[in-house]
């Protein structure tokens, strides 16, 4: 299960342009920089009206409205379930101890953190999906942060973001290069991660990451990060 330390360091460190209440909902404005920023979530008292409230907030902002409601929350699930909400992209959270990643020195010129992000790194975010929109999320945490820049084959191939709430290093928008995956070199990038975490106090790591990429979620898994619990999306089916 999640403990509220990991639970407020997913909130923290990747964070909504702002937010506003809807009953017992909070709603994020996201301005297109996907799901995470742009649902809605339950907190203490929320009752089956407030999700229509929840609603109007979002078409208020022009964004579609979604909720993300954790896989434990069964009484949520069957509510937006009711209302005609149909679930997106199941998640799993993630963590490890720092210690446990800080036990391998890292090959050379192999992965770096170097804050602010440079040019290839956006250019690597960008090539998957991680826009403008996405990269300006990260600008708006407040420190500390970095950013991973990982290299093989004599080049920049990866890039990943990082953050650190009361001592929970999170880690965001890792991507490797498609024609440079399989190498090892995400493995490294979450090591250089952890020496970062360590040297700022951060005694866990943790991460979001789609149940759909079997291929990270065996990584984390081989890395040695446990599952603590996991979440979806609920939108109502387009038309």
């Amino acid at each position: 299960m999640m403990d509220a330390a990991l639970a407020q360091a997913f909130e923290a460190t990747w964070p909504a342009v702002e937010y506003a209440d809807a009953g017992g909902f909070r709603v994020g404005k996201g301005l297109g920089a996907g799901g995470r920023v742009s649902s809605a979530r339950a907190l203490t008292g929320w009752k089956d009206s407030d999700i229509p409230e929840a609603v109007k907030v979002h078409e208020g902002w022009g964004q579609r409205a979604l909720f993300r409601a954790l896989d434990e929350d069964v009484e949520l699930v069957a509510a937006l379930e009711a209302q005609g909400f149909r679930r997106e992209n199941p998640t799993a959270i993630m963590e490890i101890e720092t210690a446990a990643l800080t036990d391998r020195d890292l090959p050379r010129v192999t992965a770096f953190a170097v804050w602010p992000p440079m040019a290839i790194q956006r250019e690597i975010w960008a090539a998957g999906n991680i826009g403008p929109a996405r990269q300006a999320v990260m600008e708006r945490v407040e420190a500390p942060v970095t950013s991973i820049l990982g290299r093989i084959a004599d080049r920049a191939a990866g890039a990943a973001f990082v953050a650190i709430h009361q001592g929970v290093a999170m880690v965001h928008c890792v991507e490797i290069l498609p024609d440079l995956r399989r190498k090892g070199l995400a493995g490294w990038m979450m090591r250089q991660a952890a020496f970062w975490a360590a040297e700022n106090g951060a005694e866990r790591i943790g991460l979001a990451v789609s149940r759909d990429n079997e291929g990270a979620m065996a990584l984390y898994r081989h890395l040695g990060f446990r599952e603590m619990a996991g979440y979806s999306y609920y939108a109502r089916p387009a038309g």
